[in-house]
């Protein structure tokens, strides 16, 4: 299991169990031996989701945890198969099976994980144009989909007060509304002291997730 991905994975399950006032240890144990289990990918999210299926009360978290399975199948797994693996018919059928699983958490992930790699500083308009490509006309579903953060990324100098204000508008039905506020939270600082702890969770509508997905970040950018 890749480092970054397990502090990820365990700063997001505590995080919302601390909060939500759930036990997570048996979901974590789990977790951790599917992600370090030597079985093909498919069969990786099938026991994710036998995992989630025995913890009810952390469900929100589950397609989150897709997003994680697929950053370290990444980072760990796709280095025992053949270098063009991800280039095969067998990695599409896998894509066309699995395209309605998982977040926009994941484009994120993979922007730090570049970030990390070229030795920058993760920025969110350099997430935007350089990473998704939002300006581009081929890359028109990105726009879309980060239609919300476009719109509102001068909020990245302002307060969680104020994330959370726009946050609060935005139409359950956006893809972005769940992660809108976490995910600008992160851009606008990224290494929390306490007392932003306190300030982003007085501020959330929904603590445990959004200190979930918030501490992920931060815990997979160290």
């Amino acid at each position: 299991m890749d480092l970054h991905i397990q502090r990820a994975l365990e700063a997001a399950l505590q995080s919302y169990g601390e909060i939500a006032g759930v036990g997570v240890d048996g979901l974590s144990a789990q977790l951790s031996g599917v992600f370090e289990a030597d079985v093909p990918y498919l069969e990786k999210v099938a026991l994710l989701d036998e995992a989630f299926d025995d913890h009810p009360k952390l469900e929100e978290l589950r397609e989150i945890a897709f997003d994680l399975l697929l950053m370290n199948f990444f980072a760990a797994d796709v280095e025992k198969l053949e270098g063009d693996y991800l280039e095969s018919d067998e990695w599409e059928a896998i894509e066309d099976q699995t395209i309605d699983r998982g977040t926009e958490v994941l484009n994120l992930l993979l922007y730090l994980r570049e970030c990390a790699d070229e030795a920058i500083e993760p920025q969110l308009e350099d997430y935007l144009k350089e990473f998704l490509l939002v300006d581009e006309d081929e890359f028109q579903d990105e726009h879309r989909i980060y239609e919300p953060v476009i719109a509102n990324q001068l909020l990245v100098d302002s307060s969680y007060d104020e994330i959370a204000e726009v946050a609060a508008k935005i139409s359950q039905d956006t893809e972005l509304a769940e992660l809108f506020y976490p995910m600008m939270g992160f851009f606008y600082e990224q290494r929390p002291t306490a007392q932003d702890w306190e300030e982003y969770i007085a501020a959330s509508i929904n603590p445990a997730f959004d200190k979930a997905v918030y501490h992920l970040l931060v815990a997979y950018s160290r």
